[in-house]
Formats: structure tokens, C-alpha cells, sequence
């Protein structure tokens, strides 16, 4: 944390000497946190993944539950069949654990769906609001702006804060393009 501090403080001022003496340095502030959270567009995205997670969930849960019905037959038949009988079952609950791993990975994998479906959804959210920052600090005049959901920001005036404005700027351009 204190090594982050150190780099956000030697940022602003190589930004503060890169600037001419006669400019002025104007710093603000987002929160990206209550921009995610108060954005429409983001409330909306998020609903659909989770139905979209809600669905793999209920596929992994029958999943387990056919597993778990297998184990509980294998058991309760191994001393009634024979054992090639046995083997075979043995083979095919063994082919359904592992088809339950491969899904369990595909899908909630590191790079499985369920990561690529929620960057296909936030991807182009990101892009916008980095884009309505981006016109607003030219807009105002920022020198620099910076991110307080980061952890990095000890202590801002809440007169520096353009978390609303970027809000405001976010519904009105979406308001234009329904």
C-alpha cells in the first residue's frame, strides 16, 4: 500500500512539472465503484450474467446430483452384481465425473464461459465510461483524474469528486441512444 502511495504521489508530481509554470494542474477524483453500481447499463448486464451463471449452476447442481445418485447405487448394488457388472458402472460414473470436471472447467474456468461472458458484457461498459471521463476531464480542464475506489487516495475534497458528473453524462448519452 505504501509503495502504491509512493508511486501515485511521484505520478502527480511528474505530471505537476511536466506541466508549464503558468498552467494550472487541476486534479479530480471518480469512484469507478459507485459509477458500476449506479449506471444503468452495468445494473442491466449484471442481471443478465447472473441468469446466465443461475443457469450453469443449475446445469453443475444436476450434475452432482446424478453423481451422487450413481455413487449411492454402485454402493448399495456392489455385492448383488458381478463384478464385471460392477466395473462397468465403475466406468461409467468415473466417465460422468469426469465429463462433470471437464464442464465445471469449461465453464467456470480461469478462461472458461462464464469469465469470456462477463468481459463480452463489461467490455464495451468500460470503454464507455473510460471514454465519458476522458471528454469530461478534457471538458473541465483535469490534469489529472484519478480512481478513490483504487485505495490509493487518502484524502480528497469532495469539491474534486466527478463520480456524479460522470454518472449524469453516462444516462443522458444513454437517454440519446435509445
Amino acid at each position: 500500500m505504501r509503495k502504491l502511495t509512493m508511486i501515485v504521489l511521484a505520478l502527480c508530481m511528474v505530471t505537476a512539472a511536466a506541466v508549464p509554470a503558468a498552467a494550472e494542474v487541476k486534479i479530480g477524483y471518480i469512484d469507478t465503484v459507485k459509477i458500476f453500481a449506479n449506471f444503468k447499463e452495468t445494473i442491466e448486464a449484471e442481471e443478465v450474467y447472473k441468469k446466465e451463471v443461475e443457469a450453469w449452476k443449475k446445469q453443475a447442481e444436476e450434475m452432482e446430483a446424478e453423481l451422487a445418485r450413481m455413487s449411492e447405487e454402485i454402493q448399495s448394488q456392489s455385492l448383488m452384481l458381478s463384478a464385471e457388472k460392477l466395473e462397468e458402472k465403475k466406468l461409467v460414473y468415473d466417465q460422468k465425473i469426469k465429463d462433470y470436471q471437464k464442464y465445471m472447467h469449461d465453464i467456470f474456468g480461469e478462461t472458461g464461459e462464464a469469465a469470456r461472458r462477463n468481459k463480452e458484457l463489461t467490455e464495451p461498459i468500460v470503454e464507455k465510461i473510460n471514454g465519458i471521463i476522458e471528454k469530461v476531464a478534457e471538458e473541465e480542464g483535469f490534469t489529472l483524474v484519478l480512481d478513490s475506489s483504487q485505495g490509493v487516495i487518502v484524502y480528497a475534497d469532495k469539491e474534486i469528486d466527478v463520480t456524479d458528473m460522470i454518472i449524469a453524462r453516462l444516462e443522458a448519452q444513454m437517454e440519446t441512444t435509445q
